[in-house]
């Protein structure tokens, strides 16, 4: 018998972009093994669709996404997170909800792609970027062997993986 799967959720300030793209990712990598959900302390209500486009961009799976708040998640019928992971300074600096369970967490910190200014083609690049940034770090996260893992190496390990490339702090 398989273990359940695994909940992570991707916290962000306005969960348009890298939140979204981190649960894509995930999605599709860690899929058996993870539910990846996404949020955002102060959600802007709609998904950026350059974010949807550089998913489709890369093959992985570009439909059925929101952005929610993160209440959603501290909600009493919400799933139970094991590992909560942000990716926004912002968001990382914020007083989170009360998360039930006690997940690990950690920051992985990108750029902001949705704040670059500038021509598609400069637009397209940064979220490009903040998409292998991410995936590098969630492919280095599913490879851990959780199971044989204790509670301090794991901690270590998950903010190793958010020292990698293109860390905002």
């Amino acid at each position: 018998m398989s273990p359940a799967p695994f909940n992570v959720l991707f916290l962000c300030t306005g969960n348009t972009a890298r939140s979204i793209l981190a649960e894509g990712i995930l999605r599709r990598d860690g899929a058996g093994r993870f539910n990846a959900f996404s949020a955002g302390s102060q959600p802007k209500g709609v998904v950026n669709p350059v974010a949807l486009k550089t998913l489709a961009a890369y093959g992985y799976p570009d439909a059925d996404y929101r952005s929610k708040s993160w209440d959603e998640f501290a909600a009493p019928d919400a799933p139970c997170m094991d590992f909560i992971f942000t990716v926004c300074d912002s968001a990382a600096g914020e007083a989170c909800p009360y998360w039930p369970g006690h997940p690990m967490t950690a920051h992985w910190g990108v750029e902001d792609p949705a704040s670059v200014t500038g021509s598609d083609i400069e637009r397209e690049r940064a979220f490009n970027d903040a998409f292998r940034f991410l995936r590098n770090r969630i492919q280095a996260f599913v490879a851990l062997p959780l199971d044989r893992l204790d509670a301090l190496t794991m901690r270590s390990k998950l903010q190793e993986i958010g020292r990698q490339a293109g860390a905002t702090s």
